[in-house]
This record gives structure tokens, sequence and C-alpha cells, in this order.
């Protein structure tokens, strides 16, 4: 059938009100149909007051590059709750397609590229004169107008199938990121401004109907599921939120395929594929499945299979096709074992109680899904979770906002070791409460957390979004501390994570800062100190600040002061305001507020501009040296710092040092000679925060116009 006649022939398409419905009339031949391109008129004159005043509500910041998709979460069953609303959930592969000035990237969501498959939606995306990364789904439509998944893996050109690109996210528009904007006003900006003129690129609609009633609905159509999204969600790329939950009407499960089998005697060219899933970090047998292909679908499997035939199991133990039994009688022949690395996605029944699947059949290859990132799907129960959900959005207690009367109270009484206590609705249990982690001032883990407990509304907003990495002293700062960055599968469910994938292919999880409960939790395992990145994970590659760290060597204290004031006067020289804390060790951090605008290369070329300047003038006891012996004993002026997973010690962390010091913002007049470092710490730093509120909040601000800074840098050096 021509593309013509079949577009011809379909006549359905999903709508809100029916969710499928007859045209009144059939539509144009293609062929027939104006090659006049229609596109919104300018955002001034088309966008309502409304989606315009959004719009003046993001930040600015370049297009972002690599990004992966934000995930769901599967639940058990359908709900009705206002606060969410509900898509259908349609059977094809996952994009993010990015557009500016014509130039297009459409990627999958592990990160590869749709640009020649996918080739019909690359070249209407490359049309459109808007500059925009959205996200959706590519799929294929069958006779009826539904996304059919056996299409769109088996499509080659034009002729197989009709694409389609269903959007339903938009995160970034013309120098605007939006990640950060409520899910409800991000769909009201992408209605207004995505592009129209062409069917096969289409606004996936959401329902003003109950949950039930959209699962209902979306079964009696045979659609795959339907989405639920919480209304006031914003956008975290790559990671996997409650806020998105995925219904399905179907069971149905990603698997790497580990060998097949072939039965004695048979024509085919295998009898059944079989299954695995990673679980722990380790590849786990799921069953194997002999039916959903044809011989000529099972011919080109083979020859996917050849390049990856291998001697050895990828088992780390013996499963049932692998024994010598009854069982390797009936087969008539061992397995032949893949090396693990090819994703395909099978229908099921059930998951019987030793974890193999029941009744399963081959729905395709999954080109678009990492072997690693194949792990039994386990559907949550939907009303713990969205009540988790509605928890954590109307937490007990403010978190920012300064008190003005009186300090919060301690957490834990001073006699028990063992304590329970109810943060942002989790139980939290803290223990050996009398262990001594700072020996010479007697200080313990119990004032570690009553102190993290104090300051939290303050300390907060320097964690909220950003990964952690954690610097745990379980024994106290005279003891050897180590590092930790993945905590996946060693937190509690309820903690936030941010996957991150290691140079030889490993995923892992960084924990994330969120509430109160994260903060605790994190100094439960020994986290003296709190160690975010400059960027938060609705936008990784551009941090909110640059930071100037001054590291001294052989310099006293007062040496920093005055390279700290250097700094100060040359960047109230050219106009771009500064904030300065005490490193809580040696030194001083001076932080420049960015709002996520400008890249961390941008951000470290700034600083080098800074501090090589500053150091032309203080070259008797400063350095840039990288190298510790090229420094000569001298202060190391670093502006290295500003790079992706780079931390430093946030505002109010405490420090693993001699007198439990913290690292605390400061009034610029009080920078001056005679300022020490043991100033402020755990005993000193709750009355102090009482009297002063948060001094480093601009720096969550407002960011500085950088081109304008180097203007007026070049104008005056």
């Amino acid at each position: 059938m021509s593309l013509v006649k079949y577009r011809k022939k379909r006549n359905i398409k999903v709508t809100p009100q029916s969710f499928v419905r007859k045209s009144a009339a059939k539509r144009k031949p293609a062929s027939t149909r104006s090659s006049k391109k229609v596109y919104p008129k300018a955002l001034d004159e088309t966008l309502s007051a409304d989606v315009d005043a959004l719009l003046g509500k993001a930040k600015r910041g370049l297009m972002p590059k690599g990004i992966q998709p934000m995930l769901a979460t599967l639940v058990d069953k359908p709900f009705d709750d206002p606060d969410w609303v509900y898509e259908i959930k349609w059977d094809g592969y996952r994009a993010l397609a990015f557009v500016q000035k014509g130039k297009v990237q459409l990627l999958s969501r592990n990160t590869k590229s749709f640009d020649k498959k996918f080739y019909p939606i690359y070249d209407l995306l490359a049309e459109w004169k808007i500059n925009a990364v959205v996200d959706g789904e590519i799929v294929a439509l069958d006779e009826n107008g539904r996304s059919n998944f056996n299409k769109l893996q088996n499509w080659r050109s034009e002729a197989d199938a009709e694409l389609a690109f269903y959007v339903f996210d938009i995160l970034w528009y013309n120098g605007k990121n939006l990640m950060g904007l409520p899910l409800s006003e991000r769909q009201a900006i992408l209605k207004a401004v995505l592009p129209t003129n062409e069917d096969r690129i289409r606004l996936s609609d959401v329902y003003s109907v109950s949950g039930t009633e959209m699962f209902a609905a979306a079964a009696k159509m045979g659609l795959e599921g339907i989405m639920a999204k919480r209304a006031d969600s914003t956008y975290i790329p790559g990671f996997r939120s409650k806020e998105w939950l995925k219904i399905k009407i179907n069971k149905r499960q990603e698997v790497i395929i580990a060998g097949f089998t072939k039965n004695a005697g048979t024509s085919k060219t295998f009898s059944a594929l079989l299954l695995a899933v990673y679980e722990k970090g380790k590849l786990t047998y799921v069953g194997k499945v002999g039916t959903g292909f044809s011989d000529k679908k099972q011919k080109q499997l083979m020859s996917l299979f050849k390049p990856l035939i291998t001697a050895t199991s990828p088992f780390n133990k013996a499963i049932d096709v692998d024994k010598p039994s009854r069982f390797r009688q009936r087969m008539g022949a061992k397995p032949t074992w893949l090396k693990p690395q090819l994703v395909c996605e099978v229908s099921f029944a059930e998951v019987t109680e030793d974890g193999v699947f029941r009744h399963p059949s081959f729905e395709g290859i999954r080109e678009d899904k990492k072997a690693r990132d194949v792990v039994r799907e386990r559907e949550a129960n939907t009303s713990k979770v969205v009540k988790e959900v509605k928890k954590e959005k109307t937490p007990a207690e403010p978190l920012v906002r300064a008190p003005k009367d009186k300090s919060r109270k301690t957490l834990l009484n001073p006699t028990d070791e063992t304590q329970a206590r109810k943060i942002n609705g989790h139980e939290l249990k803290f223990t050996n409460l009398s262990k001594v982690f700072w020996p010479k001032e007697g200080y313990t883990k119990r004032d570690l957390f009553n102190y993290y407990y104090q300051v939290a509304e303050y300390i907060l907003p320097y964690l909220k979004d950003r990964p952690q990495s954690l610097n745990r002293f379980p024994n106290g700062i005279t003891k050897l501390g180590f590092y930790q960055k993945d905590v996946k599968g060693k937190s509690p469910d309820w903690v936030k994570t941010f996957p991150y994938t290691t140079s030889d292919g490993e995923n892992k999880e960084f924990l994330v800062g969120d509430n109160e409960a994260t903060l605790l939790w994190m100094a439960s395992l020994g986290c003296i100190e709190m160690n975010p990145w400059f960027s938060r994970i609705q936008s990784p590659d551009h941090p909110d600040y640059c930071v100037l760290d001054l590291d001294p060597d052989k310099n006293t204290f007062d040496q920093v002061i005055a390279i700290a004031l250097a700094i100060k006067e040359m960047l109230d020289a050219n106009g771009v305001p500064c904030y300065c804390k005490t490193s809580g060790s040696t030194g001083m951090h001076i932080y420049i507020p960015l709002s996520a605008k400008y890249t961390y290369d941008q951000s470290q070329m700034f600083g080098r501009l800074i501090v090589t300047q500053v150091q032309a003038q203080y070259p008797g006891f400063t350095s840039v040296e990288r190298i510790v012996k090229n420094r000569k004993g001298k202060m190391y002026l670093d502006f290295l710092q500003n790079r992706p997973g780079a931390t430093l010690a946030c505002p109010y962390s405490l420090r693993p040092k001699p007198g439990a010091t913290v690292s605390m913002p400061l009034h610029w007049d009080e920078i001056k000679p005679g300022l020490k470092m043991t100033d402020f710490t755990i005993k000193n730093a709750v009355s102090r925060l009482k009297e002063t509120g948060d001094l480093f909040k601009p720096v969550l601000g407002k960011g500085v116009d950088l081109n304008k800074a180097l203007k007026a840098y070049k104008a005056k050096f």
C-alpha cells in the first residue's frame, strides 16, 4: 500500500473527547496538500499574556546537551486525584528533540542518535522556525491510528508504516530553561509554541478526566496504558520520579537476551530466547520466550546474535537449561550463550515465585535501551506512592525562612543512646549518640544531629536538587574517612537519587539533597560536612555560581583576607557582585552568582580571568599553578573547581576539623585582619544565624551578565 493510500485509509485519531474519533471527512492525499508551511507568528503576537508571563518566570540558559529524559515509576493501579493529570502511554521509542537554528538532534533515552533511523521525523523538525528542546514518543501507527510497537520495531521506510512524534513536554525554548517550571505551565507553553503545520508531529493531549476513567477507556481501546503526572512537577533529566507514574494495562518488561536454544529436529532458526535482567548488580535468569516471532524475524535476530556468541554463560551460576537433566534431554542441545548486550521487550501473564515470566511473548528489539539499565520492574503500590508524594509536597515546617523570634530546639534528648524521630513523614533511627566525633572538644554524634536539625532551613537551599559527594567519618575526625558517591541500592526508597555512568560503563546513582530527612540521613552515615555540586539536577551542566577557592599553604590567614578583598575590589570595579565565606578549614571561598545561565567551561574561564589578574598583583605569595610542588608554598587561587561533579563544603556545613568549625558566610565588612577560622563553630553558629539570617541568599538569586562583565573588564584592563 502506498503512503498516500495509507493516509487516506487511516481516518481515526485520538482526541480528548473520545480518545478515538473518525474524522468527519477523509483527509486530503499528501500530494494535494498545500506545501505552504504554517508556523506560529512571533511570540509577542501570538502568546496569551499568561503564557508570556510563564516564559518570563523561566531562567535564561543555554540549550542543554546530552541529557536523558525524565522517567516514570511503575505502579499497580489507576487512581483519581485532582493534583494529577493523565496522558496516554504511547507504545514507541522515547525521544528528545533538540532544535536550534535549523540544526536538529533526535536522541533516544540513552542518547543514541535517531536522526537517520527515523528520518521523516528528523526532516520535519529541521523545518521548524523555533528553537526548542522537546520530549516525546516516536510511534508507528496502525490502520486505526493506534501506536504499534511491532510496526515500529520493523520500520525501515515510509512504506512500512506512518510515523508520528507525540510531544508531551518542553524543556527549553528560545534561551529559556523551562525545566524548573511546573508541568502545567510547561504544557501551556508547549501548546502555544508547537508548530501545527504537520500532522506527523502532534501534541500529546492531557485529558480532563479521572484516572480510573482514563484507564478504562485506554483498556477498551487496546492501548498500552496511561501516564499520571503531578501537575506541579518539575522536569529532572535522567531521574526516575514518583511524580510521574506509568500504569500498564498489560504486563510488559524489557529484558536482556542472554542466549538461545534450538530443539532437536526443528527447522526453525532457534526455538527460544533465554532472558535475563539485572538484580542487585547481578545478571539474573527470568525465563525463556518461544513465541511472538515469525521465521523472517528469527533470521533477522540471528544476524544480531552471531557477533555476540560466546562459549561461556553470562550467569554466575547454572540455570535450568544449563543443568544435566531431563529438561536438557528434551531440548536436545546445549544452549548457545550470548554476550548480554541485546535488549528486547516481552509481554507476559505473571511472574512466578522464583522470578520467572509465565507465558511470555516476544514484542521486539529495544535499540533505545542499554542492557546495563535493564532491571526487573516491580509495580509500586499506587496509594503509597501518591500519599508519599503528597506529604513531600506539603512539608510540616518551612525550611527556608529564618526564624524571627526564637531558634529551633534540639532534635535529640541528651541521655538516650538510640532515638527515633519522624522527619518529613519518614521514620529515622539515630544510634550510638554518645560516640565522640571531635575528641579534643568532646563533641558527639548527638551534637552533629542537633546542629544540622537546627540549621536545616538555612543549609537546605544549598543542598536542594544537587547531587552530593558523601564525605564520611563514621568514627570521628581522628579516624580515616572516605568518600562515597554511589548510593544505588544502599539508600532508603524515599531518598532522591541522580543516575550517572562511570568511565567503564557502570550505572551508579548520586544521592540528591532534598529535604530535612535526607540531610539527617546523610549525617547518620557520618557525613560531618555537606558537599553538593555547583549545579542542580534540572540543569546539571550549568552551575548556579562560579567559585574561587583561596587555598593557603605557608600563608597567614591575614594574607588570605588580603586576597579576598583584592578580588572583591576587582569585581566591584566591573559591576560583578560576589559573596564570601570561610572554608571552615584554612581558606576562604568567594561565590559569584550565575543563575545557571552559563556552562561550567564559561564559569571556569571567567574564574581564570579573575585569579590571573589578582595573582599578577600579588606574585610574591599567590599562585595559579595546579601542581603543588610548582607553587613553592604560595597560596593557590583555585578556579578549576568550576567543573562538572566538583564539590566544596557548602554554606553552614560543619567541617571534620579540630574545633568543629563551620563554613560561615560573612559580611564583607567582617573580613579584616584578626578574623580567625575558629570564630565560627558548632557552638555559636546557630546563635549567629538567628541574628544575621542567611547572608548567602543572593548567591542563589539573579546571576551576573558575563558579557557585560567582560566588556567592563576589557575597558579597564
